[in-house]
């Protein structure tokens, strides 16, 4: 294969990849808790708890009182949809069952 073609391939394919990347945050503090699961940090009088795991890269002695910055990116756990969607679903199921009530109307005209 051409190598640049393989290059621009493979340049395409890690924009596709970084597009898919929601917005990166960060937040600067000192830590006033620390677990394997959770870092808390006092921005300016507010408790900002944010999760980590093993996966988290950490630059330096993390401990209570140290001053960080952490960036992070925010991700949905959980979608609960509310009424507005189902009212549309209702609205369509009524459409069709009218729909489906006059062609049966339409037949029954068309065998007498």
């Amino acid at each position: 294969m051409n190598p640049r073609l393989l290059a621009l391939l493979l340049g395409l394919g890690a924009l596709v990849a970084r597009a898919e990347q929601p917005k990166e945050y960060q937040v600067t503090g000192p830590v006033l808790a620390l677990t394997d699961g959770v870092i808390t940090v006092d921005k300016g009088g507010e408790k900002w708890e944010i999760g980590r795991s093993a996966a988290t890269k950490v630059d330096g002695k993390l401990a209570v009182g140290s001053r960080v910055t952490v960036y992070y990116r925010m991700g949905a756990t959980a979608v609960d949809v509310k009424d507005a969607g189902a009212a549309k679903t209702d609205k369509a199921d009524k459409a069709t069952e009218k729909a489906q009530k006059a062609a049966d109307k339409a037949d029954k005209k068309a065998k007498s």
